[in-house]
């Protein structure tokens, strides 16, 4: 599966570029053009790399980057610019962003950095069995799950299904794909099953269960777990 990239960038031509290129590298890219546009598309999708320009309209890449972290995004950020004073770069870093880049550009270095950016995100997630999103954090290994500072006691067939749903964050799935996969299928299981467990994981990890933020309902179809 493609990795997925969102930038925001306000710049028509270079926007054009960026994405060009990218999607010739075998990226899915998503744009924006604006602040507040990109925090809207950062919330309601999953991305696996977010290119924040640092002067947009609105609100800049420094506050789209700190209110994304407020929110519990974790993927990478690569900050994009035309200023070329450290205290900036010391500010997004301490923001959240994970690395930055100073425009012009040369575009190697661009792919280099993402490329390094995707590979250090991938075996951080792998060598520690950590994943987070929000408050909660999920750690394979121990087979624990925490949101905030408290336990969360999930049942087997729960722990089982958050894996799933981690392991195949941003995809839409049919309850059907669901059933065979935690499930295997067993007599005593219907579909009406994945929705009773979808509910339960929903009181346990959401803030308003009934507005759920992660697992989200995709209508005639299942689920999709966005983080």
């Amino acid at each position: 599966m493609s990795r997925k990239i969102l930038l925001v960038e306000d710049e028509p031509g270079l926007r054009m570029t960026l994405v060009d290129r990218l999607q010739k590298e075998g990226y899915a890219v998503e744009t924006a053009a604006t602040g507040e546009e990109g925090y809207q598309r950062g919330m309601e999708e999953s991305f696996d790399l977010l290119m924040l320009d640092v002067m947009l309209p609105g609100r800049n890449g420094l506050d789209l980057c700190r209110d994304l972290r407020h929110q519990g995004i974790a993927a990478p950020i690569l900050m994009l610019t035309a200023r070329d004073q450290t205290v900036d770069k010391v500010l997004g870093l301490k923001l959240g962003a994970d690395d930055y880049l100073t425009k012009p550009f040369e575009m190697l270095e661009l792919l280099a950095r993402i490329e390094a950016l995707l590979r250090r995100a991938y075996i951080g997630v792998a060598a520690t069995g950590v994943h987070q999103f929000g408050t909660v954090k999920v750690d394979f290994r121990k087979a624990e799950v925490t949101r905030g500072q408290e336990k969360v006691d999930l049942a087997a067939k729960e722990f089982q299904l958050l894996r799933y749903f981690l392991e195949h964050r941003g995809e839409a799935l049919a309850r059907d794909q669901i059933l065979k996969d935690v499930w295997g299928y067993h007599a005593a299981t219907s579909t009406r099953t994945v929705d009773v467990h979808v509910a339960w994981l929903r009181q346990k990890l959401e803030d308003e269960p009934r507005q759920p933020h992660w697992i989200l309902t995709i209508h005639g179809l299942g689920y999709k777990f966005q983080s």
